[in-house]
């Protein structure tokens, strides 16, 4: 059974679909449910993770710098499949323990941005695990946890504007001349998932709704075009943070002004369309 701690993390994190206040405030968080590997039974546990790219997200087995793999970690050698549930979405995933180099580079990576987890590395004898979560494709709409489709679109207009809140964060911090090897990660994750998203808008929801309410259709020319804008200016993020000798200002730059263009448009895109989505009782389900 999960410690009191753990279910009070558990129950903030569902309420608030993945927006989390103290200790955890702004960390990248998931709810990970695996089977036991003695009862099993299930058993969820929240977990730090890191992005790296649009396939997968790393999760790290420190226990604290532990002598003994965390519960969760043997669960997963012993049934390498689990429910990720990220605040916005819930999806099932496959794990792989990355080994050899590929540990290692991902390892530093962590390291570079955050200093604990080499303190707890030096904690303990272990080598502590690093674990790639890839979401198994279920086909149709994603998995969203809202209970309208008002609601979904601003569960995921939100985790979009937690990312990128953290991103501005990690930026602020960057030293003078070098741009970090996860923060890079970071962004390009972050654009590759607002690709998907407004791709996904173009060709699922905006159509729906362009048949239903044709009266929306100024809206949706509207939101088509910031798609452009927004998608410029992603290639531009994009192009900054890949450049070999990448410029921290040059992308605080960038990251600014995606943050401005983006902002107004997903205020706008929630003011025009969430009345329409609450009212469609069939509608497209992948906000």
């Amino acid at each position: 059974m999960p410690n009191e701690f753990n279910q009070q993390v558990i129950d903030e994190f569902r309420a608030n679909k993945g927006r989390m206040s103290g200790y955890f405030e702004g960390a990248r968080m998931i709810l990970l449910t695996t089977t036991g590997a003695r009862t099993g039974t299930p058993h969820t546990t929240p977990v730090v993770y890191l992005p790296d790219g649009g396939e997968r997200i790393l999760v790290i087995a420190s226990a604290g710098g532990a002598p003994t793999h965390p519960h969760w970690y043997r669960n997963l050698l012993a049934q390498p499949r689990a429910t990720v549930e990220s605040g916005a979405f819930t999806y099932e995933a496959r794990a792989v323990v990355l080994e050899d180099e590929e540990r290692e580079q991902a390892f530093a990576r962590a390291v570079e941005a955050e200093p604990g987890w080499a303190a707890y590395q030096e904690k303990t004898e272990r080598v502590i695990p690093v674990v790639a979560l890839y979401e198994i494709a279920q086909g149709g709409p994603p998995n969203i946890n809202a209970g309208s489709m008002g609601e979904a679109i601003k569960v995921v207009h939100d985790a979009f504007r937690r990312e990128l809140a953290q991103i501005r964060k990690e930026m602020s911090g960057t030293g003078v001349s070098t741009l970090g090897a996860q923060l890079r990660v970071n962004c390009l994750t972050f654009c590759h998932g607002l690709h998907n998203h407004h791709t996904g808008e173009d060709l699922g929801m905006f159509p729906v709704l362009a048949d239903r309410h044709p009266e929306s259709a100024p809206a949706l020319a509207r939101l088509r075009e910031e798609h452009e804008r927004i998608a410029a200016l992603v290639e531009d993020l994009r192009r900054v943070v890949t450049a070999e000798d990448a410029d921290p200002a040059a992308a605080r730059a960038e990251v600014e002004r995606l943050t401005t263009e983006l902002e107004a448009h997903l205020t706008y895109e929630e003011e025009q369309l969430v009345p329409l989505l609450d009212g469609l009782r069939n509608g497209p389900r992948g906000a």
